[in-house]
């Protein structure tokens, strides 16, 4: 006797109606994407030129404090947001999420020459080698400094001083290489003609 539980389901009729499943994905994701809009500081926020029930909403979920309100109010938002086009809103956040994410990496590269800097005797080359424009002797003395206020338990003015000299160094270099990649060149010093 065939078992009818053990037989393969029926192909999906594919009639350009979505699923129930991809429906529900579709508004699992405009809730997070209004998530994230809550996140955003009200400058950010007034920014996205967003539609005024949508603005409003998003505004009204930071006034609740009880977590069924929040739940609530999110799924409102995420309502709201089957209505709009939110690509471009969704497009936005990732850019600005991506230009944190280069300012943590370049946070990050600062505290490694720093500590390589305080670490060994050749990083002061590697970072000569690495960005031509360093002046040795100052980093040189902020890196001595640096030293000996750790070593005596001072507070630690040099060592953060050593931290925005390297970071304005770095800073320098890389828009020094975007206008080169652009071919811009409106911050060099003008040849003399003759």
């Amino acid at each position: 006797m065939a078992r009818p539980w053990l037989r393969e389901p029926p192909p999906p009729e594919d009639d350009g109606v979505p699923s129930k499943t991809r429906r529900k994905q579709e508004m699992h994701a405009l809730q997070d994407l209004g998530e994230r809009l809550a996140a955003l500081s009200p400058e950010r926020l007034k920014q996205l030129d967003l539609p005024e029930r949508l603005f409003v909403a998003v505004t009204e979920y930071r006034r609740f404090t009880k977590w069924e309100a929040k739940r609530r109010q999110m799924q409102y938002i995420g309502r709201l947001m089957r209505d709009i086009d939110a690509a471009p809103i969704a497009a936005q956040m990732d850019i600005w999420a991506g230009t944190s994410r280069a300012a943590v990496d370049d946070f990050h590269a600062v505290e490694q020459w720093r500590d390589r800097l305080l670490a060994g005797t050749d990083a002061l080359d590697a970072l000569s080698i690495a960005h031509p424009g360093v002046d040795r002797a100052r980093f040189a003395m902020l890196i001595d400094r640096a030293k000996a206020e750790r070593a005596t338990g001072r507070p630690p003015a040099n060592f953060r001083l050593l931290f925005k000299e390297i970071a304005k160094l770095l800073e320098t270099d890389r828009r020094a290489a975007e206008r080169a990649a652009t071919g811009d060149d409106a911050d060099a010093p003008e040849e003399p003609q003759h």
